[in-house]
């Protein structure tokens, strides 16, 4: 499973334009989220079909980046993230993004984006 960031100019449509052009390609999204940071418009998500999302970024001349993700399920709990942050910042691990991916009763399932893949498995073996 892997990630994908995209920034792009912070201006109406831009986020449409991107969204069409995934469906167009049957893409769709695991987890997500976009955020305006000054005049930029910087998207991170979990795609579907990865090739396919290559291929439509591409066919919009969108540039992206693409991470491996490391799951990690969880209990739905106070001081969870905390752990896991220092599980991680322990091995030193930097984090780019965390999702949550799934909820099952107590649980939670996260997907996270590291610094460094090896040394992030490594620290929550």
């Amino acid at each position: 499973m892997r990630d994908f960031a995209i920034d792009l100019n912070a201006r109406s449509g831009e986020l449409a334009r991107v969204a069409s052009v995934l469906a167009r390609h049957q893409v769709t999204l695991r987890a997500g989220t976009a955020m305006v940071v000054g005049r930029r418009l910087v998207a991170r998500f979990i795609p579907s079909d990865e090739a396919a999302t290559r291929v439509a970024l591409d066919s919009a001349g969108v540039r992206f980046e693409e991470s491996e993700i490391v799951p990690v399920l969880l209990e739905s709990r106070a001081g969870e993230l905390a752990m896991l942050s220092a599980r991680l910042a322990g091995g030193g691990v930097g984090v780019r993004a965390i999702y949550l991916t799934a909820t099952v009763g107590r649980l939670v399932e996260v997907a996270v984006v590291p610094t460094n893949l090896a040394r992030a498995r490594l620290a929550l073996e």
